[in-house]
């Protein structure tokens, strides 16, 4: 998190920073408004688009966060949500939709099949969508739940706020992978338990 002269932005918004709105640092400021305007493009490819959809629901409610609107152009977007598994037919399609994204611009990978090709190992399916764009955060699960999405989501934006995106980005320190918060770990058969 963000400390400011002993106040925390996303405690006390605007207040939180140094002095007030005139006398705070400028890149402070931005780093804010980025962080609370993520406009998202969705690219929902299988069913983790239904669950990215719920997200967008009522239950769950992305407009809190200032992301109520998808953005259909990707001229518009800033924030490239990968929900499922990407074709070999389709990786061109996706690097092209990444690249007139505005800059800066984040890529959130939702589910294993966007993260690692998941359970289909053949020639037709991309073994992971970072081999096509850049991967900021990664959110686990088949299909991560809403709650995942949004804890993927509030992470991106308190690495947006402490310029920790675009540091790991010059420094190649590589992506995020958040842990899941929708239960579905405890679902997993282990290996030598007893039955």
């Amino acid at each position: 998190m963000v400390k400011l002269g002993g106040k925390g932005i996303l405690e006390n918004g605007l207040a939180g920073i140094d002095h007030n709105v005139l006398t705070g640092r400028i890149e402070d400021v931005v780093q804010w408004a980025r962080a609370r305007s993520l406009w998202p493009a969705t690219f929902g490819l299988a069913c983790c688009a239904i669950e990215m959809m719920a997200a967008g629901g009522a239950h769950f409610d992305l407009s809190r966060f200032g992301m109520e609107v998808f953005r259909a152009s990707p001229r518009q977007a800033d924030l490239m949500i990968v929900a499922g598994r990407v074709s070999q037919k389709m990786a061109p399609v996706l690097r092209q939709i990444y690249d007139q994204m505005m800059e800066p611009k984040w890529v959130l990978s939702m589910g294993v099949c966007a993260s690692s090709g998941g359970m289909f190992n053949n020639y037709a399916i991309v073994q992971g969508v970072d081999q096509v764009v850049p991967v900021d955060v990664y959110a686990p699960g088949c299909p991560p739940g809403p709650e995942t999405l949004l804890h993927a989501i509030i992470t991106i934006h308190n690495q947006i706020l402490n310029g920790e995106l675009l540091h790991r980005r010059s420094s190649g320190a590589g992506p995020l992978l958040i842990e899941q918060r929708d239960g579905q770990t405890e679902r997993g058969v282990r290996i030598g338990a007893r039955s």
